[in-house]
């Protein structure tokens, strides 16, 4: 396993290459920013000071060399909009959205299991099929409009929850604050579930799928009809026959899941007003704060990698018959 994660590091290298290299072009195409950092009224020497100061009036060659020989210095740059260094900016808003990221997987993963599996087993019936097209409503609702939804009528026609707003959880985890931390958790619950729904909604039903589908080829296998001649009951048959193999392409879709939501969130958190990355992304985009969104793109580049590392040697483990 060691030999196997060193085996991977240039593939990392060379993705997180890829990555800052389409985003910089990207960030390019949009004209210079300069303009947003000088008045309507600056003269042109005001104008060319300010491109000198922020490191524009360089080549493009030029300044994506600087941002790769800083990047490797783990100096991701002064953010434009809030005058302090990038990375710093990213660590006050990643815990937020690690917390919806969480939150909304595990609605995600326990939500599906059983809806996959009750699917499954009454094949045909009007179980499976009300499943199924719950399944198919919730793959085909946008998050965004989902998001709305549950603003407009769970928050201000029933007033259940609240719109919007966020309780620190693992930002007070991560100084050391751990009985306040423990103290703030039901009310950062109350903030998340709204948010973590329309994140999730879609995902639940597409793994509920899966999760049928493989079922479904499991349980026509020669083996659980051998568990189930021997007399075992139905639960014994289910969960430890038929579970474990039918996991196996279900995992490798949450581990990449994992990765699509918490770069996904944006939406979601400028809806809810949430502050995580996601929406500080999404501000660094219209300010054209090229340094803290180079930085956003590198962290959630790597939280992807490692997640789908991760992903591999739990398949690997769940199949003993896969070699890593």
């Amino acid at each position: 396993m060691f030999f196997y994660i060193l085996r991977r590091i240039p593939q990392t290298v060379l993705v997180i290459f890829g990555v800052t290299l389409v985003t910089f072009i990207a960030l390019q195409i949009g004209g210079d920013p300069t303009y947003l950092f000088v008045s309507e009224r600056a003269s042109p020497e005001e104008i060319e000071e300010t491109r000198k100061m922020l490191g524009f009036d360089k080549p493009l060659h030029i300044q994506y060399l600087i941002y790769l020989s800083n990047l490797v210095q783990l100096d991701f740059g002064d953010s434009l909009y809030y005058r302090q260094p990038a990375l710093t900016v990213i660590l006050e808003t990643l815990p937020a959205t690690i917390e919806l990221t969480i939150f909304s997987m595990l609605i995600a993963i326990f939500g599906s299991i059983p809806f996959g599996i009750l699917a499954a087993i009454y094949r045909g019936k009007w179980i499976d099929g009300s499943l199924m097209a719950i399944a198919m409503l919730g793959q085909s609702i946008p998050s965004f409009w989902l998001g709305i939804m549950c603003i407009l009528y769970i928050s201000l026609n029933v007033s259940w929850l609240p719109i919007s707003g966020h309780v620190p959880f693992l930002m007070l985890i991560f100084q050391g604050e751990f009985i306040q931390a423990f103290k703030n958790l039901p009310t950062t619950i109350t903030y998340l579930i709204l948010p973590s729904f329309a994140v999730a909604f879609y995902s639940v039903s597409r793994n509920a799928r899966l999760i049928r589908s493989s079922m479904l080829e499991v349980l026509s296998q020669d083996y659980v009809r051998t568990a189930r001649s021997k007399g075992l009951s139905e639960y014994i048959v289910i969960m430890k026959h038929a579970m474990r193999n039918a996991w196996l392409p279900v995992v490798t879709i949450i581990g990449l899941e994992f990765g699509f939501v918490i770069s996904g969130v944006v939406v979601v958190e400028v809806i809810f007003a949430w502050p995580g990355l996601g929406r500080t992304v999404f501000d660094a985009i219209s300010n054209r704060d090229i340094p803290l969104v180079q930085a956003a793109v590198v962290v959630i580049s790597l939280f992807v990698i490692v997640i789908n590392l991760i992903t591999d040697l739990v398949y690997a483990k769940l199949d003993p018959r896969i070699k890593l």
